[in-house]
């Protein structure tokens, strides 16, 4: 597999992303090794939260909670996925697949020999841990999902994502830190939407950015509809404590939080909420909150 590897100096003008680099080697898929980027922060017998961004995002998007997570005694491992961040980028988008990245990110849990996990999970984030949740339910411990869902395709998509999937395959130049300027409802710094920018120096490394919108099961026989079919099946017995942290200003996910409620057991008698002032990256708009939410649900729910 040919991939490009963004180099160093592209991130060293980020300032408030200070943690040194951690990385594994995954197969990938043709013979040969991809090099996977993680951040691994806090005691490393503590427990664990893995924390799984989403598109097209990094672990950057994670600086927030990072800081205050691994401070009440936490051991937070925050991967980029392969195409992003730190993380080596296949150059042909046909390298780009749904199970492919299931199985890259199943490689930083057994890796890492990671157990407990309370994941977090937004965006691509659940697509991916979601997945993994069903198949391997005796490695999570929690789950707190924001923003996110996992679609089999048996349902229509919103307005809003195929405007945006559209979207996604029609611009010339991708623009990354612009979409998640367009996904939030803060005011931005030019200084972090360098940094969102920072992983991708020119289009050759976008292929996965670009793939990535195209990979979400919209019609009932997208190569990953049946996979996430039994996952449900799975998740309707998940009796783990799993919560929901939604924002109120994403058209995108809207309302996914209220089928989790209905579905997946380990949902009820939990501290659901919802994120006020946060759009699609509430990680970005409110990371604080959301690590407060993560940290009071933790608490109440302790092995």
């Amino acid at each position: 597999m040919q991939y490009l590897t963004t180099p160093k100096h592209c991130f060293e003008p980020i300032t408030d992303y200070c943690y040194p680099p951690h990385f594994l080697q995954v197969d990938d898929c043709e013979g040969g090794s991809l090099k996977l980027h993680y951040i691994d922060e806090g005691p490393k017998d503590a427990e664990v939260v893995l924390m799984l961004h989403g598109e097209p995002s990094w672990s950057y998007l994670y600086r927030k909670m990072i800081a205050p997570v691994v401070a009440a005694g936490y051991r937070v491992i925050a991967p980029d996925l392969i195409g992003f961040g730190k993380s080596d980028k296949p150059t042909e988008r046909s390298d780009y697949t749904f199970q492919r990245h299931l199985d890259w990110v199943r490689q930083v849990i057994l890796q890492l020999d990671l157990k407990d996990i309370t994941l977090v999970c937004q965006d691509w984030g659940g697509l991916l841990g979601l997945r993994l949740v069903a198949e391997h339910a005796d490695l999570f411990a929690r789950v707190l999902a924001a923003n996110t869902m996992l679609p089999t395709g048996d349902h229509g998509a919103s307005d809003a994502f195929l405007k945006w999937q559209t979207f996604s395959q029609e611009v010339d130049v991708f623009p990354v830190a612009g979409i998640i300027k367009g996904a939030t409802v803060s005011s931005l710094s030019p200084d972090v939407l360098a940094a969102y920018d920072a992983p991708f120096p020119d289009e050759t490394y976008k292929a996965g950015v670009r793939q990535f919108p195209l990979l979400v099961p919209t019609t009932p026989d997208n190569p990953a509809s049946q996979a996430n079919r039994l996952a449900w099946q799975s998740l309707q017995q998940f009796n783990k404590p799993f919560i929901t942290a939604f924002s109120d200003s994403d058209p995108v996910t809207a309302g996914g939080d209220k089928i989790m409620h209905k579905l997946i057991p380990g949902c009820e008698g939990q501290a659901h909420t919802t994120i006020e002032q946060g759009g699609h990256f509430l990680q970005e708009d409110k990371g604080e909150e959301l690590a407060k939410v993560l940290l009071s649900f933790i608490h109440a729910n302790p092995l």
